[in-house]
């Protein structure tokens, strides 16, 4: 029997489903004065920048996919920035370090997501950066009403900013006091910042592409890199305790700007699935979906359904390492191909696998990084040639628990990474899914003269050379981020996503299974019990792996949980609404309808429409 906490919207005018309220009834507001989905979409994620400092920022990073009726080629926006010219291993080696840290400005790539959203704006919207800013300046410059989360992980950081980060507790901790949930909190700075870029815009004349483009050229060449690049060269503490310079110059900066290609697709169900490139973890979702089909087990209120998910998703999890990446050629192709999914699904046994087993596409050997094989709960094994198959040791019954769906942040500003989502469709059957990231108020001291904070994605980069994931100056660091757009008959049809790390995609192919193969709502699908298992390397620092364990929320079937216990999963029960934030749109094309669910876990993400 399904449950929904609420309905799923329907409308004939626009839909937006976002992480944050305001961001969602701003984005309405586009599409109610005649804008369209990138509009919109450039609204809610500037408004997100402001009312979600913890999870985003300018200075973060954003991939995106969108499509229309009249233009239903998937395209992706890359707004994730690459590795600094400076951010070489023999650097890091010299400042003793054997990995990049968790935070700071070493650990920062070169920030992608404002020029992403002004990209959108240029090229698929049909605003001005001016009107489609408006919220977010109101809410930078007049304040809003600040969430208990951020000022949770301003709580945590405390020490940080007032002992090494004092431009951070400047901004965060106004009086040396932590803001109180619901207080109104401002960033002038930013207000300031956004006033001189629009400025830029008005003085520019000619075409609303070339307003946008002097705009962009104020954040990439003029007094926004300047300030960036000055404030960098200063020392700054990172997670390790270490008080270095970052890297990242003006010149970095200059040389970045978010560029379309092509999405990766896979038709799976009557549909087609749309998802990022292989600098992304985009492709292991198409990879899990096959292998799941391949094994016949799509009922996710069964266990072997359940199972089969949990299996497959360790497999593509450690095909991700060995296998995705900006840094080398990536075998994408041989990934997806059906004979490979097969080859993949009929690893699946009937118990619980506590081994990291990349595959060999095409027949090359895995290679997986050695620092990969050496954390928490990893075995100590050479996977440089075939297919590693040496057992893990079981998970010890007090195995840590995997994070939850809001980030777990430390007290030296390490985060297990979190971000928000935005999807909006408009009258007119264009479709937009975003996930911005990076930039939080936690990885990297605030920049006072332009009021925000660098990002800390390069933590997601290996040292080690050579591998699809190595740290490559130039080359984008695997994100973690990765939105959807599913097709039909060729015309978008629905726009998915949910903040949420390594899981953002597990998320997502639960919801996808309940939605287009089980049949559920929208929101039947989003408020359904969710799962995920953290038995491979994670992204963030430092890396752990927890071999066999899943993570279910405790609505699950209980007769579901005990057999999957009985197969051998380590079976960590959260809460009963705690994991995954998922948000969703979608366009009836025969009818004209649009819908549109949002997650109730948190009581933060809302839909809205007409």
């Amino acid at each position: 029997m399904s449950f929904t906490t609420r309905p799923t919207l329907t409308g004939t005018v626009g839909m937006v489903s976002t992480t944050h309220w305001l961001a969602s009834q701003s984005a309405m507001r586009m599409l109610e004065l005649g804008g369209n989905a990138a509009d919109g979409a450039v609204a809610a994620g500037l408004v997100l920048q402001v009312v979600e400092p913890h999870l985003n920022g300018p200075g973060g990073d954003l991939p995106l996919i969108v499509a229309s009726a009249d233009d239903p080629t998937p395209r992706v926006l890359c707004g994730q920035g690459p590795a600094p010219a400076g951010a070489t291993p023999e650097h890091f080696a010299s400042v003793g370090l054997d990995r990049v840290p968790g935070s700071g400005p070493l650990a920062t790539a070169v920030p992608g997501a404002f020029d992403a959203w002004m990209v959108l704006l240029r090229d698929r919207g049909t605003m001005t950066a001016r009107t489609v800013a408006e919220p977010a300046l109101h809410y930078a410059r007049h304040g809003h009403p600040v969430l208990e989360r951020v000022c949770r992980t301003i709580e945590t950081v405390r020490d940080l900013f007032s002992d090494a980060w004092p431009t951070s507790a400047d901004q965060w901790l106004p009086g040396g006091v932590v803001p109180t949930p619901g207080s109104l909190v401002t960033n002038t700075a930013w207000a300031d910042t956004l006033e001189r870029l629009l400025a830029e815009e008005d003085a520019a004349g000619g075409s609303r592409e070339q307003g946008l483009d002097a705009l962009r050229r104020a954040w990439s060449q003029g007094f926004v890199a300047e300030a960036v690049d000055a404030f960098v060269r200063q020392p700054s503490r990172h997670s390790g305790g270490q008080v270095l310079p970052g890297v990242l110059t003006a010149q970095d900066m200059a040389g970045f700007e978010a560029t379309w290609e092509d999405a990766v697709t896979l038709d799976w169900h009557g549909h087609t699935i749309a998802k990022t490139g292989p600098w992304g973890q985009g492709p292991a979702l198409l990879q899990v979906l096959q292998m799941v089909d391949a094994a016949g087990a799509t009922d996710l209120d069964t266990a072997d359904g359940v199972h089969t998910l949990v299996e497959a998703w360790k497999l593509a999890m450690a095909d991700r390492e060995a296998w995705l990446g900006d840094s080398a050629d990536v075998p994408l192709g041989d990934l997806l191909d059906p004979g490979y999914a097969a080859q993949r699904a009929s690893l699946i046994g009937p118990d619980a696998s506590l081994e990291l087993r990349p595959g060999s596409p095409g027949g090359r050997p895995p290679r997986i990084a050695a620092q990969a094989l050496l954390v928490e709960g990893a075995p100590d094994v050479d996977a440089s040639v075939g297919e590693p198959t040496v057992q893990r040791e079981s998970a010890s019954p007090g195995a840590r628990p995997a994070p939850p769906a809001d980030p777990q942040v430390g007290a030296d500003g390490e985060t297990r990474g979190d971000t928000c989502h935005v999807d909006v469709v408009d009258r007119w059957g264009m479709l937009v899914s975003a996930t911005p990231s990076g930039g939080w108020l936690q990885s990297s001291p605030f920049i006072p003269e332009v009021g925000l904070a660098l990002g800390s994605r390069l933590q997601m980069a290996w040292l080690e050379q050579g591998l699809p994931s190595s740290l490559v100056p130039g080359r984008r660091p695997r994100t973690t981020l990765t939105p959807t757009l599913v097709l039909r008959d060729g015309i978008p049809v629905l726009a998915c996503g949910s903040p949420g790390g390594d899981q953002q995609d597990q998320w997502q192919s639960v919801f996808l299974l309940r939605h287009l193969v089980g049949g559920l709502s929208l929101q039947e699908a989003i408020d359904a019990p969710q799962l995920h298992t953290t038995s491979f390397p994670g992204s963030f620092h430092p890396r752990a792996t927890e071999p066999g364990v899943v993570v279910v929320e405790s609505r699950l079937d209980p007769a579901v949980t005990e057999e999957l216990r009985r197969r051998g999963h380590r079976v960590v029960e959260e809460g009963p609404w705690s994991l995954g934030r998922m948000c969703a749109v979608a366009r009836d094309p025969s009818t004209g309808i649009v819908s549109a669910g949002a997650n109730p876990r948190g009581m933060q993400g809302y839909a809205v429409g007409r």
